[in-house]
């Protein structure tokens, strides 16, 4: 029998196991990071929350404590490129944030970057089209930012199957 859609099937301890595949998404700013997460199935992003920037190793800790919280099985990062597509300075912060994550995350955890140009963008239009209040927006705009990214990876894993 075939495992149900989005799941995927990774073998240990001798046999092949199947479980579903769970992402969460980091839109990583200078002073918050947005989280996001994917359903059960690994269809859809949902924004989760928003935390604030304690430093590499205190955002490291507390992202790994959702992904044990939530059986997170890929982490996609939120990749700040310059608009010609170069790593500017901002990507660099981002690139190091990505390092020490990638060393705090459990081996079975994948890593995967994303183009973020223009999310932040495309999360106040959609804000605004929900009619958010200017306040609440701000209070969202980096966990729906994360959303956007992480939906963005989904869509380009699904088409690349």
């Amino acid at each position: 029998m075939a495992p149900p859609f989005g799941a995927f099937i990774f073998f240990g301890f001798g046999r092949a196991m199947v479980g579903p595949m769970r992402a969460l998404g980091l839109d990583v700013g200078s002073r918050t990071i947005g989280v996001a997460l994917t359903d059960e199935v690994g269809i859809a992003a949902h924004p989760l929350t928003v935390l604030e920037r304690a430093g590499n190793i205190g955002d490291v800790v507390a992202i790994a404590a959702m992904v044990a919280e939530h059986a997170v099985t890929d982490v996609v990062v939120g990749m700040p490129f310059e608009l010609s597509g170069r790593v500017g300075h901002r990507a660099r912060r981002v690139q190091d944030f990505t390092a020490a994550l990638r060393e705090g995350l459990p081996a079975a955890v994948t890593l995967h970057e994303q183009d973020e140009r223009f999310t932040t963008a495309e999360a106040q239009r959609v804000l605004i089209e929900a009619d958010v209040s200017r306040a609440r927006r701000r209070q969202v705009i980096d966990q729906q930012a994360a959303a956007l990214i992480l939906q963005g990876w989904l869509d380009a894993r699904g088409s690349s199957k």
